[in-house]
């Protein structure tokens, strides 16, 4: 499964954006061309595939990249609580 995620314009060179993912050094680079209008270095974008999909507001943007990392934190937890009872599981197996 693929996720489109927002992306904040560092720099756009020949119609590519060079983006920052969250508030990490993670970037991406997406290209601008299926984009109705051209977007300014500072704006967020939706990007999937290495291709600029949507121009975002800031609240918007800001609202995915909160909604994303609560749901890691949740996967995280999840993953956490699977890992800590299959330990148990694994305590109470019988001998081999």
């Amino acid at each position: 499964m693929c996720l489109a995620v927002p992306a904040q314009i560092e720099s756009i060179e020949n119609g590519v954006a060079r983006c920052r993912v969250g508030n990490g050094q993670t970037f991406v680079r997406a290209s601008t061309m299926l984009l109705e209008r051209e977007p300014r270095v500072g704006e967020y974008l939706i990007v999937h595939a290495g291709f600029a999909l949507h121009i975002l507001d800031a609240q918007k943007a800001e609202e995915s990249l909160e909604l994303l990392r609560h749901m890691a934190e949740e996967f995280h937890l999840a993953e956490q609580g699977y890992n800590d009872q299959k330990r148990e599981d694994d305590d109470l197996a019988y001998p081999r």
